[in-house]
Order: structure tokens, then C-alpha cells, then sequence
């Protein structure tokens, strides 16, 4: 979908040499350019393609999960939650619903989850320059800052929607399949079905803050390229790069500093009490990965020549 088709894009005339002062925009007028971004985004077809992938997952694990309990079994085998690891939490799914949750957040956020954030990072600003609309966009009194700003809080809240499309798809799911009640956590001990709510929630909230990094690397990457194509198979092509040095045990000197290496530390939130070690450490690495790709992504745009 193009902005010549939504015409939602707020626009504004260009100042001439010596007509004046360039007029400074307002921070209405950002608003308006951050929901023109949301719109034109959640619009897409390839958008909402990527969401219903996103939904479907949860759709199939707990068909399959349904399918293999059928005969009266209570769990698929793989033990408790010892590792602390989401795959874990599938043993669990049969007698509580709330745990496809857990399960579907685990199975998305190793690939599919930012496979979908580095395809909409990678084609922010390379989407608009192969397009041809960058310049129009740069016309108008936002500044290359704010503009870079806008794209960025638009990754950012599919960042969120995407990780709410799971965890909203597996909750309805668990629950027209499976049993609802109180929940046993990873230590073992039995919380209520609320506080196992709240906890899911908050499970999704960090899985969501988990991808920014993924988000700031991609939109950095959009910067390099005048391709959105290009930009958004090299945004992927580095996450599976980076997965795969994750599991390599001769660099685990270096593992901890991968974005990836602390994603599944969310389980840590389903013990009793929190162990918040890992937790705090995946989410410095991400402000890490935002604070250097995110300034990167800026010296670049910021200093290179329009030319589409």
C-alpha cells in the first residue's frame, strides 16, 4: 500500500531559499506523522500477513498438544520445568491452558517473532526509498531525526502487537481446548489463575522489550541500503547468523553479548520467587543493541544523500 493510497500523510509546503524562517513542526503535527506510520504499517498486506502467521502458531501447538493427549495421557513427556526453558512448559499445556501461552511465546521468539520485526525494520527506510517516497517525506518540516524517530516507534509498536497477537491467540486457544484453573510454577509452588494472568502478561511485555534490539539493527540496516528487499533479507539473514553462533559452545565468551542469548530468560518470571538475574540482564542487552544500532542508524540517515 502506498501513501499516495492511504492519504493519511500529513504534508506541509516547503520553504524557499530566502522565503523566511523554516517553520519548526509541531508536536501535533509528529503525532499525526506517528499515526500516518502506524496506519500505513498495520495496513500492509504483508503486515497482516505476518501477524496471522504469528496467530496461527499457537493454533497449531495446541491442536497438536490436543492430539497427542487424547488418549488420556496429562503430558507429552520432557519432564517439568527444570531447564527453566519454554519447551518445557508444553508438559503442562494438557492440564492448564494458561501454559500454551508460555509454550507459544517460546516457540515464536527464537525466529518467527523477529523474522516479522526484522522484515518491517528492514523495509522503514528502504521500503520509502525504493519506493521513491523518501524525499516527499523529507519535504515536509519533520527532519531526518524525527522522521528516523517515527519509524523506529513504529517497529517498536509492532514489536508489541505482534507478541500480543501470540499470546492473545494462545490464551483463546487454551482455553477452548483445555482446562483454566491455578497454576504450578517452575519451583513447584501453586499460584492463583489471576496472578498467572498478570504474570502472562507480563511474560509478553518482556518478550515484546526483547525485539528491540532486532528492531534497532534492522532500521540500521534499512539506512545502508536503498533496497527494502535487500535490507529486509539481511536483517534476517543476521538473526539466523547470530542463532546459530549462539549454539556454537566454542564461543561462549562471546555468547552473552548476542541479542538472542537471554530471549527465553521470560521463563525465569514463572518461578516462585522471581529470578531476576537474567531477566535484567536481557533487557540492558537490548537497550544496548537499541542505544548502538539506534545512534548508528542516525549518523547514517543523517548524514547521507537523498537521492530517492
Amino acid at each position: 500500500m502506498s501513501r499516495a493510497e492511504t492519504g493519511n500523510v500529513p504534508v506541509a509546503r516547503a520553504e524557499t531559499p530566502g522565503a523566511g524562517a523554516v517553520r519548526t513542526p509541531s508536536p501535533l503535527w509528529s503525532l499525526g506523522l506517528l499515526r500516518s506510520e502506524l496506519l500505513i504499517t498495520f495496513r500492509r498486506w504483508r503486515t497482516l500477513a505476518l501477524l496471522g502467521v504469528l496467530a496461527a502458531v499457537p493454533v497449531l501447538v495446541g491442536i497438536a498438544v490436543k492430539i497427542e493427549t487424547s488418549d488420556g495421557s496429562s503430558s507429552l513427556g520432557g519432564g517439568g520445568g527444570g531447564g527453566g526453558e519454554g519447551p518445557a512448559f508444553i508438559s503442562q499445556i494438557s492440564n492448564n491452558g494458561l501454559f500454551l501461552v508460555f509454550t507459544a511465546l517460546a516457540a515464536t521468539l527464537p525466529f518467527f517473532l523477529p523474522m516479522a520485526v526484522g522484515v518491517v525494520a528492514g523495509d522503514a527506510i528502504a521500503g520509502e526509498s525504493s519506493a521513491g517516497t523518501l524525499r516527499y517525506l523529507l519535504v515536509a518540516p519533520a527532519g531526518r531525526t524525527r522522521l528516523l524517530l517515527t519509524k523506529y516507534a513504529t517497529v517498536i509498536a509492532f514489536c508489541l502487537a505482534a507478541t500480543l497477537v501470540v499470546a492473545v491467540s494462545a490464551l483463546a486457544v487454551g482455553a477452548l481446548l483445555f482446562p483454566l484453573g491455578d497454576l504450578v510454577t517452575i519451583s513447584g509452588t501453586r499460584i492463583g489463575y489471576a496472578e498467572g494472568l498478570g504474570r502472562a502478561l507480563l511474560i509478553a511485555l518482556v518478550v515484546a522489550a526483547s525485539l528491540v534490539g532486532v528492531a534497532a539493527l534492522g532500521l540500521f540496516v534499512s539506512t545502508l541500503t536503498g533496497s527494502g528487499i535487500a535490507a529486509m533479507a539481511t536483517t534476517v539473514g543476521l538473526l539466523i547468523t547470530v542463532q546459530i553462533l549462539d549454539q556454537i559452545p566454542q564461543l561462549h565468551a562471546l555468547q552473552p553479548y548476542f541479542f538472542s542469548h537471554y530471549w527465553l530468560s521470560f521463563a525465569d518470571l514463572m518461578r516462585e520467587p522471581v529470578y531476576w538475574d537474567d531477566l535484567v540482564k536481557n533487557l540492558g542487552l537490548q537497550a544496548l543493541y537499541a542505544a548502538v544500532f539506534g545512534s548508528a542508524a542516525w549518523a547514517r540517515f543523517t548524514s547521507k544523500d537523498i537521492t530517492a
